[in-house]
């Protein structure tokens, strides 16, 4: 998994009913784009996290980045 600064992370729901969380990279604390990434949920809530198995990257479009 690789990711940049402003990229989503999606942590899919374990179960029936979970929705899934959206949250954005603020920081790649890894080397070359891999986890750990310190992240911020749309409540204002950052945390680090180094995803599993059940998220995904969805990449910044080009026309995004500024």
């Amino acid at each position: 998994m690789r990711a940049s600064k402003g990229d989503h992370l999606v942590v899919h729901g374990r179960v029936v009913g979970m929705n899934d969380q959206v949250v954005e990279i603020i920081e790649v604390l890894g080397s070359d784009g891999t986890p750990p990434y310190r992240v911020r949920a749309e409540n204002g809530h950052e945390s680090i996290m180094s995803p599993g198995p059940d998220s995904v990257v969805e990449h910044r479009r080009a026309t995004e980045e500024g």
